[in-house]
């Protein structure tokens, strides 16, 4: 994969928390593209992708990020409710 440089400028306290500069470089490169994936820029295989991980992985980075994989809408749940509703009434007759 091609890369592109930039010049990122970070509080100096930052630091105080351990992180180097690779590590610094990681959870930028995860913030962007847990950005990108949560605005529905991207899917969640591109997401891995560009994070060189399994789509696996990236799930269980959502995960421990606290991040929704799917974002229903109100209006959607209560289809959804609707569905299983149906589904029941059907199956009880």
């Amino acid at each position: 994969m091609y890369e592109a440089t930039f010049e990122v400028r970070v509080p100096t306290n930052l630091l105080e928390y351990g992180f180097d500069q690779s590590q610094l470089q990681q959870h930028v490169t995860e913030w962007i593209v847990l950005s990108l994936f949560t605005e529905e820029r991207i899917s969640s295989g591109k997401a891995a992708q560009l994070l060189s991980m399994t789509r696996l992985e990236f799930l269980s980075l959502l995960r421990r990020r606290n991040i929704a994989y799917i974002d229903y809408s109100a209006e959607e749940i209560a289809e959804e409710l609707e569905a299983v509703k149906a589904l029941q009434t059907n199956s009880s007759l």
